[in-house]
């Protein structure tokens, strides 16, 4: 499903609760950027969303991973060489680590650091919001007031520790981190757009007053 976040921002929402997936996002700007492009052979849904927008696959200048779980970085490799691809060092080890011997990631053109990143005209903070994954990344856009989650929050609820690298006092800490920021929309990987300041920091009230005693 296509939404229209704001003008130049898409998200290709995913909701089949049969298959796992995440939602992309698509910064049509100067450069077009395109946040965790999901798994290879569910693919479908964003290449849907590209062409109702007229986009081909080719004029996507960089996709970037939040982290290395398959469903977020797998179809990276659907885009031709010309595509720039980026995400953290530690989880591009990761991926060599658990999936090396049956999964050829594509070799990042650069890797995701904290502090400012631009691209094209587009000026970007990147955290290191570690918890849900041990390199995972949250992309701002201070510009905007958007924040590009991955998994370490959602909508009523937050990423998963129980996976290799996870850590439910890092995810706290994380989130505790972001919620300090100027936000008006959360895009997480899964679950529904976040919009609107007030129900963006309820929701973050909601994560720490219930799922706080459980991580």
């Amino acid at each position: 499903m296509l939404i229209e976040v704001i003008e130049g921002l898409y998200s290709f929402m995913w909701d089949n609760n049969r298959e796992n997936n995440c939602n992309a996002f698509l910064i049509d700007g100067s450069r077009k950027i395109l946040i965790d492009p999901g798994h290879q052979h569910l693919f479908a849904h964003v290449e849907k969303g590209l062409a109702a927008l007229k986009i081909p696959i080719e004029k996507i200048d960089l996709v970037i991973a939040t982290h290395a779980h398959p469903d977020h970085f797998e179809a990276v490799a659907r885009f031709p060489d010309t595509t720039q691809f980026a995400m953290g060092y530690y989880e591009y080890e990761l991926v060599k680590k658990f999936a090396g011997s049956y999964f050829q990631l594509p070799e990042p053109d650069f890797f995701l650091q904290e502090g400012e990143l631009i691209i094209g005209t587009n000026q970007f903070e990147i955290l290191e919001t570690p918890g849900h994954s041990p390199g995972s990344v949250c992309i701002y856009w201070p510009e905007k007031r958007v924040l590009f989650a991955g998994d370490v929050i959602f909508h009523h609820g937050i990423g998963r520790t129980d996976l290799p690298g996870g850590s439910g006092k890092q995810l706290k800490e994380s989130i505790q981190r972001i919620r300090s920021l100027d936000v008006e929309y959360v895009l997480s990987g899964h679950g529904d757009v976040i919009a609107g300041k007030e129900a963006v920091q309820a929701n973050f009230q909601e994560i720490e007053n219930y799922w706080f005693n459980y991580i």
